[in-house]
């Protein structure tokens, strides 16, 4: 069995890569791996998921699986992965177990684990998890009275959202939003918080039917929230993924705003009110160019980590901070959240709006992003290729062109046999070429599939 947890839980094909049999056996494991601490009582597991139809199937043998192991589960339904999070700390849960595959298409599915305290597991916990997976223990299971018991959790939902609310800042009075809801698990709970905290609320892609989520729509799909914005008069849109753990947004004129600039949005907000720890903001090495040079000039400190919302959350939890994110719209809040809710986001960003008065566009242009042109490299060795006497002089020649107006990154995908060059420059085109040079010198040292090229001429 190759590894089965990726950046963000175990994904895979459901019924295929993802069956109820690997399902169950997942279950197991975290139940066995993540209860051992304390056998005084049951182990207590929230279980959710987002509406893929599959979930209905991957439920029944999670469920399964962790009653056979012995817990005591509750299960809530379809609700946001930040809401399994949520419902998980406040029911002093031993595990929560999420089923969702996130922005990916329907045939998909996934599995989200927590841990107490609704916090994502570290790497030492999801190898043993894996290990129990492969090589079940000999351990004999419960009987009789032993086995778990399974309750429906009614009003999960608006215990989440009493939450949310409960965490804006101030009302959002005066504000008109669209939600596209990406037909996925804030299908209900999105309009219901934002409505709750004071806005105007206009919903679409609402209506999940098991089999839409994310089609042409949500976070991916940017574009449909754009033209409802514009014909609605909206101050701004919001976009959410299918398990809405993230958010970006459009301001009244259908300019898309992204993660970098929400987090630059919400920092400033933070540090006006007196709760930006350590005046310092965590983001990922993808973070645009623009966010570090808006962040400098305002005085706020930056935490850099690799790419994936789980380094964020370690660094956040390692060193006290209060907000963190990635690009793709990811953003922590540590005081309300212990994991990205892209309606925490969304809410938080609006109430910024309402207490200032100011457009999002305005709030926005705090920053100026940098053209980002990405390069994805098929390579046999991901670290020989990015160790490369050639391709390292590539870099130190593409900065040096660069002058400190943009910056070069080069990362070995984390699920393929992949090299990404991205490149900032302070031109679409500067950015094209750089990427390309140095994407070729990469494809020349170690690419795959392609005849060999020689390298291009150097820059300067």
């Amino acid at each position: 069995m190759g590894r089965l947890f990726g950046t963000d839980g175990i994904r895979g094909i459901a019924n295929a890569d993802l069956s109820p049999e690997l399902a169950l056996r997942v279950a197991i494991a975290a139940a066995n791996v993540l209860a051992e601490a304390d056998r005084s009582h049951a182990p207590l597991a929230v279980v959710g998921r987002d509406p893929r139809a599959s979930g209905e199937m991957l439920e029944a043998a999670v469920v399964a699986g962790l009653a056979s192991a012995g817990a005591t589960v509750v299960r809530v339904g379809v609700l946001p992965t930040p809401g399994i999070a949520f419902l998980t700390a406040e029911a002093s849960a031993d595990l929560g177990v999420m089923l969702s595959a996130s922005h990916n298409p329907m045939p998909d599915n996934g599995i989200k684990l927590f841990a107490a305290g609704g916090h994502k597991l570290p790497d030492a916990i999801e190898a043993r998890i894996e290990a129990e997976v492969a090589s079940p223990s000999a351990a004999s299971r419960p009987t009789g009275a032993g086995i778990g018991r399974v309750h429906d959790l009614l009003d999960g939902a608006e215990h989440y959202v009493k939450h949310l609310v409960g965490a804006t800042p101030n009302p959002l009075t005066g504000v008109r939003v669209v939600v596209d809801c990406a037909n996925g698990a804030a299908s209900e709970v999105a309009a219901e918080a934002y409505g709750q905290a004071g806005a105007d609320v206009i919903a679409i892609f609402a209506e999940p039917d098991g089999h839409n989520i994310n089609e042409g729509c949500g976070s991916t799909h940017i574009e449909p929230l754009r033209e409802a914005v514009r014909r609605h008069g909206a101050d701004l849109g919001i976009a959410h993924d299918g398990d809405a753990d993230r958010a970006l947004a459009v301001d009244a004129a259908g300019e898309v705003v992204d993660g970098d600039q929400i987090m630059a949005i919400l920092a400033l907000a933070m540090r006006d009110a007196g709760t930006l720890t350590q005046d310092t903001l965590v983001m990922t090495v993808m973070s645009n160019l623009g966010l570090r040079l808006a962040m400098q000039r305002e005085g706020v400190n930056l935490v850099e980590t690799k790419v994936g919302d789980r380094y964020v959350l370690e660094a956040l939890r390692e060193r006290g901070l209060a907000i963190g994110g990635e690009q793709s719209g990811h953003v922590v809040l540590p005081a309300h959240a212990t994991t990205g809710d892209g309606l925490l986001t969304g809410l938080h960003l609006m109430a910024r709006m309402a207490a200032t008065g100011r457009t999002l566009a305005d709030l926005a242009a705090v920053m100026t992003k940098l053209p980002q042109v990405l390069r994805n490299v098929s390579v046999a060795d991901k670290a020989a290729a990015c160790e490369a006497p050639a391709v390292v002089a590539a870099i130190a020649d593409a900065e040096a062109h660069l002058a400190g107006a943009g910056r070069v990154l080069l990362r070995p995908s984390g699920t393929e046999p992949l090299v990404r060059v991205m490149v900032e420059a302070s031109t679409v085109g500067l950015a094209e070429s750089v990427a390309s040079r140095v994407a070729d010198v990469v494809h020349s040292v170690a690419g795959l599939s392609l005849p060999p090229r020689s390298l291009p001429p150097p820059l300067i």
